[in-house]
């Protein structure tokens, strides 16, 4: 029992890495930062540790995904990210990647019932 809870455990840990990017990416239109981020993200039924989300955002701003800039402005220097023009790009392109297997994956699983 404990083997199969484990296994299902770790196959929807799968599922979600493999969300996290294009959903990040979707709330990265207008420039957030880090903490607003994971709290937007929460709000829409998507929980991502800071730990995960960190190191994602550099690796998408390595890739050209994303841009970043300090603002000084508040009480403590906020890092706040934004989709590149080469982000919106990829995003679109990922997004309707997503929407059409979400579809066929849909009717997959109907199917099956």
């Amino acid at each position: 029992m404990g083997d199969e809870k484990d296994l299902v455990s770790g196959l929807i840990l799968e599922l979600r890495r493999g969300t996290l990017i294009l959903s990040v990416l979707s709330l990265l239109k207008n420039p957030r930062y880090g903490y607003s981020l994971v709290q937007a993200l929460e709000e829409k039924g998507v929980s991502i540790d800071p730990n995960t989300l960190y190191p994602l955002l550099r690796r998408l701003e390595k890739q050209g995904l994303l841009q970043s800039e300090w603002e000084m402005g508040e009480s403590k220097p906020r890092k706040y990210y934004h989709r590149t023009e080469f982000g919106n790009t990829v995003y679109s392109q990922l997004k309707e990647q997503w929407l059409m297997m979400s579809e066929n994956l849909n009717q997959l699983l109907m199917e099956e019932s």
